[in-house]
């Protein structure tokens, strides 16, 4: 025990430990720079760039470390190039542990649910914006355990950096043991120092994910506020830069709203009448490889305007809304927003991504998507502030203050510092909702509000969206099934059917006496197998 005590502390071993650190520093740090290119390039929209990642990925996985070392070592003298041995060890792990981070990266990235990044796509987030504030923390902390993995594997990969003489702790354990024949004391004391590197790998790894767990109970000053995704100004005082978003008065409860009488709807169809275009669809043509799903698709829709589409499933009305907000791309036809046509310049070409996530925010186009895709790492107020600070610029005490506001409008403001999957299925539309009038949008787009929720829980929902729409004179575009909802709120009701409008006219009129046979068979089948709206 003694002599393995000596060992443990034995200077000829403690500098071998220092060394060991220094390869695997290398190898991490020039890893992880390496493996964000290459993941980079895998993500890119260029397969050149893509394939070129993927070959590297294939070279330096497939082929062993040591022979990458001996590589760096001995043969890039040949060409010029004559490295110490520390980092000529440091950058061949380097290129080794590249492309394993680059796919931890990759599938970080990926594992972000779609939904929340259409979902800042139509809140007018510019690409780097998405990967900053939506993509990158939820990935990070996905991504910790794997790299803390990682880093424990890097560490004793370091050893093979004996082979080209680097006196780490593992060739200079071997050297003394060769000398002293004392094999198992010093072997087991090498061990044990190996242990407590990669212990604290472990514990550096757990603290990690201790403080970027969102559930903690104390959640005021946890890291992520402090991570560049999440930094913000404190001391900023209220700009001017919600200046174009309309004050809502707060307090709305969510208490049946009354429904229109003929003569409201009168009166509100002769105002709509007069109003100017909010919405101009023309000659729309979308395809999916072979299947067609809107086929020359005419749609005009009027400022403060309540426009409900209906249609069996496949009709094409989430493809027509996905399209209004550039959300898709479609083969021909055009689409004008407020007489401004959607995601092309006045040359007629087509705006990179980041031109049409600023025309997105400039125009004004919200979306409500079906499975709410809020963003799963914020709370119901961030989901609301977040983008009218990092899209609209404005200071985190206005956006606050707005998101408040719409909190308690929507009937939340209790509920404003819980995550999303704290909360239920109705509360998170109302959120989602909420988040999309945050801008003042011209438009609102809602696909399918209450297809996902429970039926206990839809009400809540539309009762929200009828409040927007008698009261507010919002324009809105809504698909949906729910056929009570659309005659008490619709101005206009449009049938699709494999990507045409087949009838559309007042809501009541096409609702209560369709001429279209598939119009009435439709209507017919909904009504019958719909479940009862809750008592009003």
């Amino acid at each position: 025990m003694s002599l393995f005590l000596h060992y443990l502390s034995l200077p000829y071993l403690l500098q071998g430990i220092e060394l060991t650190l220094q390869v695997t520093a290398l190898g991490l740090i020039g890893g992880l720079i390496l493996g964000l290119w290459l993941a980079a390039m895998q993500l890119s929209r260029f397969w050149l760039l893509a394939a070129f990642a993927r070959g590297y990925t294939v070279i330096f996985r497939g082929t062993p470390l040591i022979l990458q070392m001996v590589f760096a070592y001995d043969a890039l003298p040949h060409i010029g190039i004559k490295l110490p041995a520390v980092m000529a060890a440091g950058l061949a792990l380097a290129c080794n542990e590249a492309p394993f981070i680059a796919e931890m990266l990759r599938a970080g990235v990926l594992g972000v649910d779609r939904g929340q990044i259409a979902a800042g796509q139509a809140l007018g987030m510019t690409p780097s914006v998405l990967m900053r504030r939506i993509i990158a923390p939820q990935a990070i902390r996905t991504m910790i355990p794997a790299f803390g993995n990682e880093s424990v594997s890097a560490l004793k990969n370091s050893s093979l950096a004996s082979v080209i003489a680097v006196q780490e702790l593992t060739l200079r354990s071997t050297q003394l043991a060769s000398s002293t024949f004392d094999f198992f004391s010093i072997f087991f004391a090498s061990g044990l120092l190996y242990l407590v590197l990669t212990g604290a790998v472990a514990a550096i790894q757990l603290a990690l994910e201790w403080l970027l767990d969102l559930d903690r109970a104390s959640r005021q000053r946890r890291l992520a506020d402090y991570l560049p995704w999440r930094r913000v100004d404190l001391t900023a005082k209220p700009s001017s830069a919600c200046g174009k978003m309309k004050e809502m008065t707060p307090g709305l409860a969510l208490t049946p709203s009354p429904a229109l009488t003929e003569a409201d709807r009168a009166r509100r169809a002769a105002t709509v009448a007069r109003n100017n275009i909010a919405v101009e669809v023309k000659d729309l043509r979308k395809r999916y490889d072979a299947q067609s799903v809107l086929n020359g698709l005419d749609l005009t829709v009027r400022i403060g305007e309540v426009l409900a589409l209906l249609g069996p499933s496949g009709s094409g009305k989430s493809t027509l809304l996905r399209c209004i907000n550039h959300l898709e791309s479609w083969d021909g036809g055009t689409i004008r927003v407020g007489g401004r046509r959607l995601g092309f310049g006045d040359d007629g070409k087509r705006l990179s991504p980041r031109a049409i996530a600023n025309e997105r925010a400039h125009v004004g186009v919200g979306m409500v998507f079906q499975q709410f895709n809020l963003f799963s790492h914020l709370t119901a107020k961030e989901n609301i502030a977040g983008p009218l600070r990092w899209v609209h610029g404005a200071s985190r005490t206005d956006a606050d203050r707005r998101a408040r506001e719409l909190l308690e409008r929507v009937g939340l403001s209790h509920r404003a510092d819980a995550l999303p999957r704290h909360l239920s299925g109705g509360q998170q539309q109302r959120v989602a909702i909420a988040r999309a009038l945050a801008p003042n949008p011209s438009v609102l787009l809602l696909d399918e509000p209450t297809s996902a929720l429970d039926p206990e829980l839809v009400n809540e929902v539309l009762e929200v969206i009828r409040r927007l729409a008698i009261d507010d004179g919002l324009t809105m575009i809504i698909s949906t099934h729910q056929l009570r909802f659309a005659d008490e709120v619709a101005d206009r009701v449009a049938f699709l059917s494999d990507g045409r409008i087949l009838e559309e006219g007042p809501a009541h009129e096409v609702l209560s006496n369709p001429r279209h046979p598939m119009t009435a068979r439709f209507l017919s089948v909904v009504d019958a197998d719909r479940t009862p709206e809750p008592a009003r």
